[in-house]
């Protein structure tokens, strides 16, 4: 049974043309004209792509530092031993450990946005797989949380760094900034992200990538972005 849409949310629905696709720029002020939410909600991009998900070379998986950050404070927390461990402090990662961390988080806490490891840590790290993996916070060579160049990866994330995967059905969800950002400021997150996005196309792709692509704040409509004013 579908869910009931709120009557803020209708309200809101009834100023975007959904027989209109709009600009980048268009479909991100609207977003935060129509959005209602009463805290500083995240403007999220959708895309819709031509991918067979079950074929290992067309599942799309990454990260990327958006141009102007995504407004959110990251804690990053760090596997590492020794010299790489100082490194990941003086780098600014709010927690850095060996086995005691990975013991921590098995004994239930979560309270963290990124978790980086060196490759040397990755048979302890791998035993939190059930409890990282479902959350997305799991480390992985992928999305640069598992490297020996721990500065670089904690600088990343601490300083607006996304990551991005389809989904079984070929959707990938990226965040693009927070309602209080100017407009200009999520354009250039969003043209960012859109580039990253079109040039991972796999190569056994034919004919249309990109099938359709909106935008949307954490509890608001979709506003659907033309494809070729792009």
């Amino acid at each position: 049974m579908a869910k009931k849409k709120s009557k803020k949310y209708l309200e809101a629905a009834k100023q975007v043309d959904k027989n209109k696709s709009y600009t980048a720029e268009e479909a991100l002020k609207l977003v935060k004209d129509i959005d209602f939410a009463n805290f500083d909600a995240t403007v999220e991009a959708a895309f819709n792509l031509n991918v067979d998900t079950k074929q290992a070379d067309q599942q799309l998986r990454g990260a990327m530092v958006l141009p102007n950050g995504t407004g959110k404070d990251q804690r990053v927390i760090v596997f590492a031993k020794g010299p790489k461990a100082q490194e990941a402090k003086d780098a600014g990662a709010d927690v850095v450990g060996d086995d005691d961390l990975v013991q921590r988080i098995q004994d239930g806490w979560l309270d963290f946005d990124v978790a980086i490891a060196t490759p040397d840590m990755m048979a302890q790290v791998g035993r939190l797989g059930r409890v990282l993996g479902p959350k997305g916070l799991m480390p992985n060579p992928k999305t640069g949380t598992v490297t020996m160049d721990v500065k670089k990866a904690v600088t990343d994330a601490k300083s607006g760094q996304v990551t991005y995967r389809t989904d079984r059905d070929g959707n990938v969800h990226v965040p693009v900034g927070k309602v209080s950002f100017d407009v200009d400021a999520l354009v250039g997150n969003f043209e960012a992200i859109y580039e990253v996005i079109a040039k991972a196309r796999p190569a056994a792709v034919k004919g249309t990538y990109i099938k359709h692509l909106s935008v949307a704040s954490t509890f608001g409509p979709s506003v659907t972005i033309d494809i070729n004013s792009l």
